[in-house]
């Protein structure tokens, strides 16, 4: 099938907005930049109705303006691809902000489940490339709620990136497809410590969304639960975020919200043969459909900040089993140098304690997991009078039950930093493998 265009417009047969005359202007693609010149144009328009010359050379000077701000955007613009064998945003390099959104079907019939991913997925295709939905027709039309909700016109696709899973429950009694559940994909059980609230927890289907722009992020979740509109609703969404690469150029290893860095002990992503070991789901693992997929893990870690900050910097490293300021494990000088599990200090003490969050989630090197974690920052908790802040933990693997689970029953059990975090919230989600053109999300299991 012949390539779209990187500003490829949404379907209109599975949206269900108008068809228009084929070579008609009006059934044009509409790009973020047409919106600027169509904006631009609408000025002009004004200033010829008011009969003036000096008017038309100014209205003309803003829209070169206009032109020459949005080339300098073209010139940096970065978007990755929709289609491909794997989903992006999973081993994709983490973007500076983060919208993640939980729906509930509503729908009863798998048709229109099905519909709905193919209408999520010409969208996604557009949202990641920079294009609004719909045409000049739907996003003018004075009589109608325009096609796409208009703030990211004229925004760089500020490497977007749409992941989707279904969650357990997606595979009850409702659509048929109980047996197709993975046996790599089990229930999430209630770790130690858990202190879940329903509102943080669970879902049909998991929406990731990482951009550098949160204004584009938001923009994609906000269409794809208009477009949701009748078959699935909303369940939960959280905002998150980073240190920017404008902060950071260098995007070394970002620092959670207790100032340590976080994701250090990650596989390396550029290493296939290791992703296909740790993160993408293989053939023989059986649930064919879930091949060059992964599984995906979110939980909502509450930070106790204000006690944190009241602990000594000996005791937090102590907790963490790194020193804060380099991100070296204790012992070691740089953030990347081996643990030293047998280590001991001049006492016979390990130097890396043994319940230091470093050491238990290291597994000896045997159990390791693709960590995407931000931080995240909800205001203020009325109840407390304290931060409700802490980190959305996402995770992806290639087996629920070896990786994830194992790894959480020991940390819930004996990590030194249960003292200063809660989870309140947990998900887990089935990211389907990628989509090839003319495909859909999920088509596979469908």
């Amino acid at each position: 099938m012949k390539k779209k265009s990187s500003e490829t417009l949404i379907n209109h047969k599975e949206t269900g907005t108008p068809a228009k005359t084929p070579g008609s202007l009006l059934n044009k693609p509409l790009s973020r930049r047409d919106v600027l010149k169509m904006a631009g144009v609408g000025g002009l328009g004004l200033l010829l109705g008011g009969g003036a010359a000096g008017a038309l050379f100014t209205g003309t000077q803003a829209v070169a303006r206009r032109k020459n701000v949005l080339n300098a955007g073209r010139a940096h613009r970065a978007a990755y691809p929709f289609y491909g064998e794997h989903q992006s945003g999973i081993i994709t390099p983490s973007q500076n902000f983060l919208c993640f959104a939980s729906f509930d079907l509503t729908a009863t019939k798998l048709d229109e489940v099905r519909a709905l991913f193919k209408k999520w997925t010409t969208a996604a295709a557009s949202m990641t490339q920079g294009a609004m939905l719909g045409n000049e027709s739907t996003n003018t039309n004075p009589n109608l709620p325009p096609a796409d909700t208009g703030e990211a016109a004229g925004l760089i696709p500020s490497k977007i990136t749409i992941t989707f899973g279904v969650g357990p429950s997606f595979f009850d009694s409702r659509f048929g497809l109980a047996a197709k559940r993975p046996a790599a994909f089990p229930d999430l059980p209630k770790f130690r410590g858990d202190a879940l609230q329903p509102q943080w927890c669970g879902g049909d289907i998991g929406v990731q969304v990482c951009a550098d722009d949160l204004q584009v992020a938001f923009h994609a979740v906000r269409n794809l639960a208009r477009l949701a509109r009748g078959t699935a609703v909303l369940r939960w969404t959280q905002e998150g975020f980073q240190r920017t690469t404008a902060a950071e150029p260098t995007a070394g290893t970002p620092r959670n919200l207790m100032g340590f860095k976080d994701g250090t002990g990650n596989p390396d992503v550029n290493n296939a043969a290791q992703m296909k070991q740790v993160v993408w789901v293989q053939p023989e693992d059986g649930a064919s459909w879930m091949a060059n997929g992964s599984y995906m893990v979110v939980r909502r870690i509450r930070m106790r900040l204000e006690v944190w900050d009241r602990s000594t910097l000996d005791d937090q490293q102590q907790t963490f089993g790194r020193y804060r300021d380099s991100g070296a494990p204790l012992g070691a000088r740089d953030e990347f140098d081996p643990l030293d599990l047998s280590a001991k200090d001049e006492a016979g003490k390990p130097v890396i304690p043994l319940n230091a969050h470093s050491r238990l989630a290291h597994m000896e090197g045997k159990t390791k997991l693709l960590r995407r974690a931000y931080s995240y920052s909800s205001g203020l908790d009325l109840k407390t009078g304290q931060l409700d802040a802490g980190l959305m933990f996402i995770c992806y693997q290639r087996n629920i039950k070896q990786q994830f689970i194992a790894m959480q029953e020991i940390l819930a059990a004996e990590d030194k930093l249960n003292e200063y975090i809660t989870h309140v919230g947990s998900a887990s989600f089935a990211c389907f493998p990628g989509v090839a053109e003319g495909g859909y999300i999920g088509d596979r299991l469908f």
